[in-house]
């Protein structure tokens, strides 16, 4: 393994193989997908240094390693398992909702898979399938000022067929170690127990997190951060095909900028901006260059919201 100087970020989870079927795609389309492909192309886009530490199977596709290195995604923290699996999910998309079956996985993340070499500005720790444990996030926290979380992965549960089913979990000893927490309504209100969003992340925050995030899709994000709660409207994306990797987006655009030391009321703007474009394509298709995602963040963001 081999790390080339000092990154903005780095993505630490799983990539996927994703199985996408949809009335865009009535047949089921195999796409590059995972927290490390989204988060990294959005913050790529606004002139990040990316980096990744994740595991893959032999059967991961070449041309998906080809294409992520044109995109100036830094490999180097990736391992390719033999005898291994990719981690795989089928996503049946009907009536706005979305049901999720893991197909395969590949190996953990262990702590002696993170180099203490690696410098980052900022570390986005995003399991997608109980992946990583405490002992990999303890490490990571010293590893950067900015540790970010998306605790999806740490939330799914899968049955014996591979249906996902979130449940809550003993997250407190996680989360007092995040600088910056995302996720989307329904695991905020899994993870905290809370119904009303305001008191779901005012509790997440209290116990540890400066800042909160939460996606709600069309209707947006709310951000929560110095005692007071912002609600950032969706960026109208020119038309709708997939929203797999959207809240990725959004967060990896977000601390692109947050890196940058910019209002965290304007970062969510720019991942607003961010995930408005990856709708538009099916898979990591479409991504707004700097200036195209800086025009539709400024959008919302003239608006004094």
């Amino acid at each position: 393994m081999f790390w080339n100087g000092m990154f903005d970020l780095i993505t630490v989870g799983h990539f996927a193989i994703d199985l996408i079927l949809s009335q865009e795609t009535p047949t089921a389309t195999a796409v590059l997908g995972g927290p490390p492909t989204y988060v990294s192309l959005a913050a790529r886009q606004l002139n990040s240094r990316v980096s990744v530490i994740s595991k893959v199977g032999e059967d991961f596709p070449s041309k998906y390693l080809l294409w992520l290195k044109t995109e100036k995604v830094d490999l180097s923290g990736l391992k390719i398992v033999k005898g291994a699996s990719t981690t795989s999910f089928f996503l049946k998309y009907e009536n706005e909702k979305r049901r999720l079956q893991l197909k395969s996985r590949a190996p953990s993340i262990f702590p002696e898979d993170i180099p203490i070499s690696i410098r980052s500005e900022a570390i986005h720790v995003a399991p997608i399938a109980n992946e990583l444990s405490l002992d990999v996030i303890k490490k990571l926290r010293a590893l950067t000022k900015i540790l970010s979380l998306d605790p999806q992965g740490l939330l799914r549960r899968f049955d014996k067929f591979g249906n996902v089913e979130l449940k809550k979990g003993g997250d407190s000893e996680v989360l007092e170690r995040i600088d910056i927490y995302k996720s989307s309504l329904r695991e905020i209100k899994i993870l905290t127990g809370l119904v009303d969003l305001q008191s779901a992340m005012k509790e997440i925050h209290s116990i540890g997190p400066k800042i909160v995030l939460v996606t709600k899709g069309i209707m947006g994000a709310t951000l929560f951060f110095e005692e007071r709660f912002h609600d950032i409207p969706s960026c109208k994306p020119r038309i709708t095909r997939d929203s797999t990797g959207a809240g990725d987006a959004f967060i990896g655009a977000f601390l692109a900028e947050y890196i940058k030391r910019k209002d965290p009321l304007w970062c969510a703007c720019v991942g607003s901006a961010a995930s408005s474009f990856v709708v538009e394509g099916i898979g990591p298709a479409v991504f707004g260059g700097k200036e195209e995602t800086y025009r539709r963040a400024n959008g919302i963001y003239e608006k004094g919201i």
